[in-house]
């Protein structure tokens, strides 16, 4: 069983309390879930679709993952969690009970999440009304849709803790990290991963194959050079490449959800962030 680390158990003991809890802030735990595209991997893909109460469909090489209902409906959703549950899925991918999570749910980036922003994502989900649908089972087939092996994947590619600063870096270009690797967990669909599903790390960012023939592109500064900064704003701000061409189905729906909902100053640090990155070539095809 994976040991949790005394930083981590001591954040147990703090989120808690009610003391702690009092401190989050739902307005700006709103902001920190659309910068961490909840919404869209939780909220099904048709119009009248209830935000966050799940059913989306997220189809990968080794099955179909559906993001469950997390709001805080006492049945179907998160409503019977306590806050140390939340954390505990977050930061180790645990669900309440101790089954672990499939890394569909990006645990591994949302480890990096800073205790305060815990706080307040999690004043904002319980702020929700609550929905009565249930959640969709995911469709994978053996040997991926036994939980107990990912005790040996979360071994080998798992790191839990918080987002650590690097004193070399400017406060933007770490605000920008922080964005990019822990709340809007870039990492997950742009780096292309092993046959065990791990991130391939010295490939970090370079582009990835995804489900059904779709792929995510270099986002290091190899690509991202032949914008300026200001055309890279517009493109993460509107889905519009200065061309005139339109972003993917799956980017669009990135920017619309997420990049665009971001400050001038986030975006900016995000900018930054990815310009500081290594430079690599594309993904072979």
């Amino acid at each position: 069983m994976l040991l949790r680390s005394p930083a981590t158990a001591g954040l147990f003991f703090l989120l808690c309390t009610t003391a702690a809890l009092a401190q989050g802030d739902a307005k700006r735990g709103e902001y920190l879930s659309k910068a961490g595209g909840c919404l869209g991997c939780h909220t099904e893909e048709r119009k009248d679709a209830t935000p966050y109460a799940g059913g989306r469909a997220l189809k990968t090489p080794f099955g179909t993952f559906y993001g469950p209902n997390i709001t805080p409906d006492k049945k179907v959703g998160i409503g019977r969690w306590a806050l140390a549950d939340f954390v505990r899925a977050l930061r180790e991918g645990e669900e309440p009970d101790g089954a672990h999570f499939f890394p569909a749910f990006p645990y591994s980036s949302f480890t990096r999440i800073t205790d305060a922003d815990l706080l307040d994502l999690w004043a904002y989900l319980q702020s929700l009304k609550p929905s009565p649908q249930p959640s969709k089972p995911h469709d994978l087939g053996f040997p991926f849709n036994v939980r107990l092996s990912l005790l040996g994947w979360k071994w080998l590619f798992f790191a839990p803790g918080e987002f650590r600063p690097d004193a070399s870096k400017s406060a933007q270009v770490n605000r920008g990290a922080y964005l990019a690797v822990a709340l809007g967990h870039c990492g997950e669909c742009h780096t292309p991963r092993n046959i065990a599903g791990g991130p391939k790390k010295d490939r970090y960012l370079g582009g990835a194959k995804l489900g059904e023939g779709t792929t995510a592109p270099n986002i290091t500064p190899t690509r991202l050079k032949r914008y300026g900064d200001s055309e890279l704003k517009d493109i993460l701000s509107s889905g519009l490449f200065p061309d005139g061409d339109v972003m993917g189905d799956t980017m669009s729906e990135v920017v619309r959800n997420t990049t665009s909902q971001l400050t001038a100053a986030d975006l900016d640090a995000l900018i930054a962030y990815l310009r500081s990155v290594p430079a690599l070539p594309d993904e072979p095809k």
